[in-house]
């Protein structure tokens, strides 16, 4: 009850954050004065799904920016390529470098400018002290110019998609993944988000609702000094409601080359994620209200084996539930239904769920918050903790959404957790 009445105070305070934030930002003043340069290409005569907005600004190590262009060109098919606009921001005044900037990029992209694909645009916060304030650093100068470049990009892609992927420059991209945003953005349509990660790195990779753009742009003004670029990218989710970052796999965005000064080198992060190895999936008791016979057991599931459960016609309220026999500190969590690399018999709507608060024996628990839905079948998230406050899960729960009457199979239900 205690911890009940503690999170119903934190939500209150958040809510009030919210209000306030809300309006704070409605008229960013500095916006206000935002000129654009239509450089190359020109507006799409139909609203997207997904804009692909890409900051660049001239290196003295040289620029990726083409590279990045053909990574993400040659990774899509021409389906794809119609569900999206790219929109290219270059921020450097610099006439010496622009022209030859512009130049490149409409000679090698050529067919996708003419096809209203692509569009390179410079955009200018005139009569505001922006480009005047000095920096004592190269990373502070970074943070500065980022900031203020991603607040023009951003505003001008408001109106262009119903999403937005931020992308930095040097990024390299995988097969197919606009199809793999569509479908994770379908799973998530009816779930609420802020924003939703597919790269390890700090800024790239990262998908937001259009409509929250300009308000994302207003908020990367109000802390043009201080707070590191991806930090407020982190708190934005959370003053907009989403408690913890939603981080999806498989990892669509990798960085491209080495040697400039970018968020890696001031921070020191290494894009590769540490190796978590095997699931640990602890001891644990299974519950299901599905039907199965005697060779598909639900146990099969969580064995870490090539066995799986199988059960058939399965309706909203039927779940899977793994109860751990103790709470465990949980860093990721994979759900696979479906067999073989079609996914045969997998699960078409369903979600996974975290369970606390164990009353009795551990076997019940009294609250579930939302991980996740499945998309195409399957989920792999990980979780993050405060290091000062980490709740521990005891309960994970996979609950099936809509009606399905082919069969179903739950391959696996794996856990990661700290050891």
């Amino acid at each position: 009850i205690l911890q009940q009445t503690a999170r119903e105070q934190i939500n209150s305070e958040v809510s009030n954050h919210l209000e306030v934030f809300r309006e704070l930002q409605k008229n960013s003043p500095l916006l206000q004065h935002a000129n654009y340069e239509l450089l190359a290409g020109a507006l799409p005569k139909e609203k997207k799904l997904l804009t692909v907005g890409i900051s660049s600004v001239q290196r003295p190590q040289g620029s990726y920016l083409l590279d990045t262009l053909r990574s993400l060109f040659q990774a899509s098919s021409e389906t794809e390529l119609e569900t999206m606009v790219v929109l290219v921001h270059l921020s450097d005044p610099d006439p010496e470098w622009l022209g030859p900037a512009v130049a490149n990029i409409s000679d090698l992209f050529e067919p996708h400018i003419e096809a209203r694909g692509l569009l390179v645009v410079r955009g200018l916060l005139d009569g505001s002290p922006l480009r005047n304030v000095n920096q004592s650093s190269p990373c502070e100068e970074l943070d500065f110019r980022q900031k203020a470049d991603y607040a023009l990009l951003m505003n001008f892609a408001s109106n262009l998609s119903d999403y937005f992927l931020l992308m930095d420059d040097n990024v390299q991209c995988i097969l197919h993944f606009v199809s793999a945003i569509s479908w994770a953005l379908s799973a998530w349509k009816e779930y609420p988000w802020v924003t939703l990660e597919f790269s390890s790195l700090r800024l790239s990779g990262k998908v937001f609702h259009s409509g929250d753009l300009s308000r994302l742009a207003s908020f990367f003004l109000l802390f043009l000094k201080d707070t590191p670029t991806h930090l407020l990218l982190s708190n934005f989710g959370f003053l907009l409601g989403q408690m913890a970052p939603i981080s999806l796999t498989p990892k669509l965005f990798h960085s491209g080359h080495n040697g400039f000064i970018s968020e890696d080198t001031c921070y020191k992060e290494k894009e590769e994620e540490k190796k978590l190895g095997k699931p640990h999936n602890p001891p644990a008791h299974i519950y299901t209200n599905m039907i199965f016979g005697s060779f598909f057991l639900p146990h099969y599931a969580y064995s870490l084996d090539f066995n799986y459960f199988k059960t058939q016609h399965v309706f909203p309220g039927h779940t899977y539930t793994v109860v751990l026999k103790a709470s465990y500190k949980v860093i990721q969590i994979e759900v696979i239904t479906g067999v073989g690399i079609w996914g045969i018999c997998r699960l078409e709507h369903g979600q996974v769920e975290l369970g606390y608060l164990p009353i009795g024996k551990g076997q019940v628990c009294t609250r579930y918050a939302l991980l996740g839905p499945l998309v195409k079948g399957q989920l792999n998230q990980k979780l993050y903790h405060d290091k000062d406050f980490v709740e521990e899960v005891r309960c994970v729960r996979l609950l099936v959404t809509a009606p399905q009457e082919s069969d179903v199979c739950i391959t696996g239900v794996h856990i990661w957790t700290h050891v």
